[in-house]
């Protein structure tokens, strides 16, 4: 009998140890779990630093164009093919979907929520900054959603980046198809956001 609990071990044997957790197929050590904790903290800390700083940017161009070229002729950087011209979008691009702002608020603020929760299985400092991108975006046109005529969860966001023959955008579009670009990029090479990389 005493043979037979060693063997197995039991939660009272002082040999009975606790099951190690796994990754990638290899038991993980107390030790390098614990290690893996500051990792995680520090791929969160981009993700959040690099939603800053496009919302910042986002919000500050917003507010200068606002304020200097409203109601003004459009500005040619380019010539034709880029110009700043301020308008203010209720709907998607090219003005789809003008009639269902509060719904285009409500994927905001769902996508920003699925970022929160996935933030904390995060250990990819290039899904970090994919999230970043996308969580920056997401905030800075919910923000117009919310405070922008013509009232709370229905107003228009403000757009400003006039390139030839493409919808007008501003910079917060810009962070999410960037962020987006970048996901596919990294889902394509097989790198999940905890770092797990598959080769198939």
């Amino acid at each position: 009998m005493a043979e037979a609990e060693r063997i197995i071990g039991t939660p009272d044997s002082p040999e009975a140890g606790a099951a190690e957790p796994e990754k990638d197929g290899e038991a993980v050590t107390p030790a390098e779990e614990s290690a893996e904790r500051p990792r995680g903290r520090r791929r969160i800390a981009v993700l959040f630093a690099v939603a800053a700083l496009a919302y910042a940017f986002d919000l500050v161009s917003k507010l200068l164009v606002v304020a200097k070229l409203e109601h003004q002729d459009s500005i040619e950087i380019l010539g034709d093919w880029l110009k700043l011209e301020v308008i203010r979008n209720p709907g998607a691009a090219w003005g789809i979907g003008e009639a269902f702002t509060i719904v285009f608020t409500l994927i905001a603020a769902a996508v920003i929520v699925v970022i929160a929760r996935l933030a904390k299985k995060l250990y990819s400092t290039p899904w970090a900054i994919a999230l970043g991108l996308l969580l920056g975006g997401a905030l800075g046109n919910l923000t117009d959603r919310i405070f922008r005529a013509p009232g709370v969860f229905e107003g228009a966001v403000v757009d400003f980046i006039a390139p030839k023959n493409y919808p007008v955008f501003n910079l917060a579009d810009s962070a999410i198809v960037c962020g987006g670009i970048l996901i596919v990029i990294l889902s394509f090479r097989g790198i999940d956001p905890d770092g797990t990389v598959h080769k198939d």
